[in-house]
């Protein structure tokens, strides 16, 4: 073998063996900053840019018809095509008791939602459960569930304390928000903990992919900032 051809694969050895230990790059993530609405579908709900504790924000209100059995109302991120990867938001509810005495100020994400959100995961806080007296209520602090066929109260009802648990939290204040989501299973982390205060390990819809939307309950007085989503594939 000439000389040249030996040195040419020393040197391809050479670059297997160092990159071989080399984790794949991650991809960059996508920042929104929720200033505009620029690239956002409103479902269900009046979507608008306000300001909101010193800073732009997506703000969600209800529309007079509700036009979904759940009771949503979304903002789904176009363009978005997320199967695995995570997904970063701070978020702030307050209820609308008016609407709902028994309403909670839920909000949060969906994630892999298809036909305009109709299918969808879904985790959200329940902000005025963080701090309640009654421990009961302190347990069904953040939820889990998946559009349509799994609502929280059936999960509630056949999987007691499974698809939900207690972080601390506080009505209308800004809480970050962060899902990681590979195959079949999620886990939410607040306000930067090191541990997550829910884990999913079979989520319904399955290993498929979808958009991301930020969600509201109808009686919920609803805002969001600065969306983050980092795919992992």
């Amino acid at each position: 073998m000439r000389a040249s051809g030996i040195a040419l694969c020393l040197a391809s050895f050479s670059f297997l063996v160092l990159n071989s230990g080399r984790k794949p790059q991650k991809e960059q993530p996508t920042v929104y900053r929720l200033d505009s609405m620029e690239g956002l579908e409103a479902v269900n709900t009046k979507a608008e840019v306000v300001t909101y504790r010193g800073r732009k924000a997506l703000h969600l209100t209800p529309v007079r018809k509700v036009e979904n059995a759940q009771g949503s109302m979304v903002a789904l991120v176009t363009g978005t095509d997320l199967k695995d990867g995570t997904i970063e938001v701070e978020v702030a509810g307050l209820p609308i008791a008016e609407m709902d005495p028994t309403a909670r100020g839920f909000v949060g994400v969906e994630f892999r939602a298809q036909e305009h959100g109709a299918r969808a995961e879904n985790i959200y806080l329940r902000p005025t459960n963080g701090r309640a007296d009654d421990q009961l209520r302190r347990n069904h602090s953040v939820q889990y569930e998946s559009f349509p066929d799994f609502p929280w109260n059936r999960l509630r009802s056949e999987s007691p304390g499974v698809y939900e648990s207690y972080v601390d939290l506080e009505p209308g204040v800004w809480t970050k928000m962060k899902i990681e989501v590979a195959g079949t299973k999620a886990r939410l982390y607040v306000n930067g903990a090191e541990q997550p205060c829910l884990i999913v390990n079979d989520l319904k819809l399955g290993a498929v992919r979808g958009q991301i939307g930020l969600w509201a309950f109808i009686a919920t007085d609803a805002y969001f900032s600065n969306l983050k989503i980092t795919r992992a594939n």
